[in-house]
């Protein structure tokens, strides 16, 4: 699963100075950040090695594209209901680095995938499912699609779907036995300790490779 969201990342990483993205339609947004983060991976083969970089990349470039506080009340469900204003900000400030984290490590896995848009099906005016497919070179085609819904902000990914597999509810389970057993504190402070190890990881490894 993390490999193949992976994808995810190498379809969407963009850069400002690139030409501006048609943020006007569902299928503009994905598809236009898609044909720019090729264009700078072709330009500069260093980035997908380099894991500060990248994870700074996308932290200002494809973070603006998502709708994380929707993805996290999907991810944490019914107990999103009582959480505190402050406990619903952590969560979600946890979750997007978390993610962030965990696939910007398996970004080198793939090397300028082929994106080809299959289908736009909107089910209302501000909710729409983005098809696509991405084919790897090593010849397998992976169906991925963007659930995207259209705010005071334009149109933002709230879900994405790989292979059938929703990302925000394979988090789903695992946030649900953390807060049946510590409650959201707990929830928040195991994914504020994964990150804390994620970020000692990259700190170790990059002393190492000095």
């Amino acid at each position: 699963m993390k490999r193949i969201l992976a994808l995810l990342l190498a379809s969407l990483l963009s850069l400002p100075a690139l030409a501006q993205i048609d943020d006007s339609t569902p299928d503009g947004l994905i598809m236009g950040t898609v044909d720019q983060v090729l264009e700078i991976v072709r330009k500069d083969q260093s980035i997908v090695n380099d894991q500060q970089r990248l994870f700074k990349l996308v932290d200002a470039c494809i973070l603006p594209h998502f709708d994380f506080t929707r993805m996290t009340q999907l991810a944490v469900g019914r107990p999103w209901r009582s959480a505190s204003n402050e406990q619903k900000a952590a969560l979600t400030a946890e979750f997007r680095d978390l993610l962030v984290r965990t696939y910007t490590k398996t970004f080198s896995t793939y090397s300028e995938p082929k994106v080809d848009l299959k289908t736009v099906r909107a089910q209302t005016e501000t909710e729409a499912t983005v098809q696509t497919e991405i084919r790897i070179p090593d010849g397998r085609v992976v169906a991925v699609n963007y659930e995207m819904r259209k705010g005071a902000f334009g149109w933002k990914v709230f879900d994405v779907v790989v292979e059938g597999i929703s990302l925000v509810t394979s988090y789903r389970n695992s946030f649900a036995d953390q807060i049946q057993l510590d409650g959201i504190d707990g929830l928040i402070r195991s994914l504020a300790e994964k990150n804390q190890s994620a970020r000692m990881t990259g700190k170790q490894s990059k002393v190492q490779s000095n």
